[in-house]
C-alpha cells in the first residue's frame, strides 16, 4: 500500500516529508501547551506569594487587635471597680446633686447685679 501511495503521489519519499511535517507540528503543539502550562504555574505561584504576604499582615493585625481588646477589657474592669468606690459615688453626688459634707463650707459667688 505504501508503494501505491508513493507512486500515486508521483514522488518517491513523499510520505516521509509528511511524517516530518506532522512530527514538527506535534512538537510545536507540545511546546505551545508546555508554555501555557508553565505560564499558568508562574501565575499561580505569584498569586500564592501575594496571599502569603496578606496572611502574614492579617496575622500581625489580628495580634495587635487582640492586644487592644485585652487592654480595653482591663480598662473596663478597672473602670467598673472605680464606679463601685465611695470616692466615685461622692464625686457624682457633689457634681450632680450638690452634696456637701458636714465639715465642708459651701461658697457661692455673689451676683454683681
Amino acid at each position: 500500500m505504501r508503494m501505491r501511495r508513493q507512486m500515486s503521489e508521483g514522488r518517491p519519499g513523499g510520505n516521509v516529508r509528511k511524517k516530518k511535517k506532522d512530527n514538527l507540528n506535534n512538537r510545536m503543539a507540545l511546546v505551545g501547551v508546555t508554555m501555557v502550562v508553565l505560564s499558568l504555574a508562574v501565575a499561580v505561584h505569584i498569586k500564592g506569594i501575594d496571599l502569603k504576604e496578606k496572611d502574614r499582615s492579617y496575622s500581625i493585625r489580628e495580634e495587635n487587635l487582640e492586644a487592644q481588646v485585652a487592654k480595653e477589657e482591663e480598662r473596663a474592669k478597672q473602670l467598673e471597680e472605680y464606679l463601685q468606690t465611695k470616692q466615685y459615688i461622692e464625686k457624682v453626688a457633689k457634681e450632680k446633686l450638690g452634696l456637701v459634707n458636714r465639715n465642708e463650707i459651701l461658697l457661692k459667688p455673689s451676683n454683681p447685679n
